[in-house]
Order: structure tokens, then sequence, then C-alpha cells
């Protein structure tokens, strides 16, 4: 089963800008129809892009949006609840090639049942799964890359073999990766869209949320919200909370539920960590949660130390939106989110992260200061409306491009 974004990618360095594949084409005002294609079985940043499409349908009226997924899981039901249209075709493992063929065929069928403008394929995973299929349909093809890429990986050397018409990246740092799968691919840097959380219920509902969780509004708060994976961070986090245990009132909530077997004995060591570290009082696993814009509206600061580079980094644009300033570490798309104005970007060291974290604890002021901006900064980088129109830029470039094709 495939992890989110790219099983196997590296996370190589680079920021340049992407490649542009010239002017954006003019076209008749009815909406693109865009089928996206995606396994479904895991939840992180693809799923959230995915569901934000599905969501933001009044913020993209170029855009018309369906889904072609996999695996039953978390996704395909929020997608269903949204009322999004989606195409299931069928579990699909590598080991088992039959699936892959199965399932194929399945996506030829939805293409030939209905008009289709352009076909995403978000990931290695997905793009060498389904992108021959696609290629051969002769519909215009986007590759959407959500990590950093090496070439190296199975995943990546299958993939690379059927080029797409343009890809979107989510970062420049992501864009610095694709001579590695596309040498001379087409592609744009789109920062994903993120809408801002719901309204939170004020004053009393924060009290309420915390008071749940033990905490009380003399704490300060410091939440983390992110997949259960190694470098996300979690382990260099704990570590400089327990630098900072002599400094009284700060709680820490950890959200992100173990989704796979590594996730659950990842999850496992954290616990036995922040015992040993005399902060297990202090520090609560809240597992997979549905209710994170209450808790980061609840929190006071934001902090995700990677270890390794964030592709782009949604949950900090979603800290930014509530208000929070970001605390993490200066690596990966990160740099192209949290700046002065908004947070603190620190060296992946726990005695950096922990001085950075101290500044915050012991200054409401400073963490007013820079929760104030934060807001500002995400719709800048993130507002739908914008990124959705980029998008929409980007497929009208996959569609001339194919077009011209002989």
């Amino acid at each position: 089963m495939p992890p989110e974004g790219s099983a196997g990618s590296g996370r190589a360095g680079g920021n340049p800008e992407a490649r542009e594949p010239g002017p954006t084409p003019t076209r008749a005002a009815a909406p693109l129809r865009v089928l996206h294609v995606y396994s479904g079985n895991l939840f992180g940043g693809v799923e959230t892009l995915l569901l934000t499409l599905a969501r933001e349908r009044a913020s993209a009226a170029a855009l018309s949006h369906e889904f072609a997924l996999c695996f039953d899981g978390r996704l395909s039901r929020q997608l269903a609840s949204e009322g999004a249209v989606i195409h299931r075709l069928g579990e699909v493992r590598f080991s088992r090639p039959w699936s892959v063929l199965r399932a194929r065929g399945e996506l030829r069928a939805v293409l030939r049942r209905q008009p289709t403008d352009v076909v995403v394929c978000h990931s290695p995973w997905s793009h060498a799964a389904f992108g021959p299929a696609i290629a051969r349909a002769r519909r215009p093809l986007v590759f959407f890359l959500h990590d950093a890429v090496q070439g190296r990986h199975w995943l990546e050397r299958w993939a690379s073999r059927t080029r797409p018409d343009v890809v979107v990246c989510n970062s420049r740092y992501t864009a610095g990766t694709i001579p590695n799968m596309f040498p001379a691919a087409a592609s744009r840097v789109v920062h994903l869209p993120v809408a801002p959380g719901a309204p939170s219920g004020g004053v009393e509902e924060r009290r309420r949320t915390r008071a749940r969780l033990g905490a009380t509004e003399e704490d300060v708060v410091v939440i983390q919200v992110s997949r259960l994976e190694r470098w996300k961070g979690h382990a260099l986090h704990l570590d400089a909370l327990a630098r900072v245990r002599h400094l009284p009132r700060w709680r820490c909530w950890i959200v992100g539920g173990a989704q796979r077997p590594s996730e659950q004995q990842y999850l496992e060591e954290l616990q036995a960590q922040a015992a040993r570290s005399g902060i297990a009082d202090r520090v609560r696993f809240l597992g997979q949660r549905d209710d994170v814009p209450s808790l980061l509206a609840a929190a006071d600061v934001h902090c995700q130390p990677n270890t390794g580079p964030e592709p782009f980094g949604i949950t900090f644009v979603e800290a930014l939106y509530a208000g929070l300033p970001v605390v993490t570490t200066a690596m990966g798309g990160a740099l192209e989110i949290v700046d002065e104005r908004c947070g603190l970007l620190v060296p992946p060291d726990a005695g950096a992260l922990a001085a950075g974290l101290e500044r915050l604890l012991l200054s409401a002021e400073e963490r007013a200061r820079l929760g104030a901006a934060a807001p500002g900064r995400a719709q800048q980088l993130c507002d739908p409306g914008a990124r959705l129109a980029d998008l929409a830029r980007a497929f009208e470039v996959a569609v001339a491009s194919r077009s011209a094709t002989p």
C-alpha cells in the first residue's frame, strides 16, 4: 500500500524556480473537467489538498473536479460527504501486476464514459500505475509533485517513463528536484490552496477545549499536528521540551494517529521518551482528530521541528490561519512559508529549538506579535481563490500542450 507522496522519495536540496512553459493559452469559459487519480488509503497533505478542491468549488468556477481512487478509507468518505464524484478503480498492489492492469482498465472505462479535459496523477505511485493508460488515451496528463524526488527509487524510475504534459509542484523546493525524473518537463510552482479553519466559538469554546485536555487558561499550549513519521521531528520536539521542563505552566498536544504498524511503533517510542524525560504528565498524544481547527484555536504555539525537509507544509499554513506563531526547522518548504514576521526558523538541534520555545513560552507579547501577522501571511500564500486560479492556468498549459502534439 502506498504512502502519502512518493514511496522512497528523496529529500534533495535546491530551490530554483520552476521551468515555465510559456504563456497560458486562452479558452472558452466552460470549466475544465479535471480527474484526479490517487491511491486514497492513507491521510496526509495530498488528501487534504484533494478535500480542499472538493470543498472550494465556489472559489474555482474555472475547474470541475472528480476523483478516481484505488482504496476506500477516510479520504473517500470525506469526499463523498462533500458531494464529490468518486470513481473507484479497485485496490492496486504492484506485487500483484494483475491488480494494476485491472485498475488501468477501470480508468480507461471512466475516460470513455465521460468527457475529461485533464487527468492529474498525484505522486509517483499514481503516475507509475496509471500514467501509461492516460497517455494511451491521449488525455492531457499532469504530474502533481508533492515531495522531493531523487529518481532512484523503482517507483520513480517507472513513473519517469511516461512524460507528463506539465508538472505542478507544491513548492520551489520540490520543483528543484524535477530534473531527477523529468529533465525537460515544463513545470509550474503552485503553493497549495488552504482554506481558513471554521470560525472558532471564541473564548468560551477555547476554555472548554483546554479544560477537556487538562490545560488551564494560564498554561501555554504548544501543539504539533502532523503524520506520525520520524522526519516530522516529534522526538526532537520532546527532547527540546525536556530541556525547558523547569519552566512552569506549559503543555504539549501531539495530534496525529498511527496509520501503519511502523507508525504505531514510533508512537510507543515517543511515549516512552516522554516518560523517561519526566514530561509525560505535560504531553498528551491525542491521536487522529476531526477537530483540528478547534485544537489550533485553543493552542498558543505550533511547533513541528522537522529533521528532514518538508515538501510544503499545509499544517504550518493552517496554524498561521489560526493566529499561532510557528516554530520549525529552517529547511525545505518551510522556508517559503515561515519568516520572522510570523514564527521562528531554527536549526534541527534540540538546544536551538529549546531556546526558541523558551523565548515564546516566557513572552506573551512575543506570541501575540507573531500571531497577529500569521493569518495575513497564510492568506498571502495560500488563498484558495488565487491558488486555484493558478492551478487552472497550469492545467490549461497541459491542454494546449496535448493539443499541439501530433
